[in-house]
């Protein structure tokens, strides 16, 4: 189970969202005001935040007491830049310019 605190170390993003195919909500919440608020060992699962004051205000927002679910999103550029760190060509440019 990843807790907000890992979330955070992760620099992954949570967005709250509303669950009528209709509405087309959402909310990008900001992990460290929710470790402000419910502590860094606090879930970040659906079930560990759909009480939280960001899911409400995606109801809210929608007029109506829908669903919410929640969507992670990965730091992709931070993964790229980790895997690519030590990349270096498999060509000698300069034998290639030659030709």
């Amino acid at each position: 189970m990843k807790t907000l605190a890992d979330r955070l170390a992760a620099r992954e993003s949570l967005y709250v969202n509303c669950a009528h195919p209709m509405s087309c909500k959402s909310i990008k919440l900001d992990v460290q005001a929710l470790i402000d608020r419910l502590g860094a060992g606090h879930g970040s699962m659906r079930q560990d935040l759909a009480g939280c004051s960001a899911a409400r205000i995606a109801r809210l927002r929608a007029r109506e007491r829908r669903k919410v679910f929640f969507t992670c999103i990965p730091d992709y550029d931070g993964q790229n830049r980790e895997r690519n760190r030590d990349w270096k060509p498999t060509f000698d440019r300069s034998a290639a310019e030659r030709k």
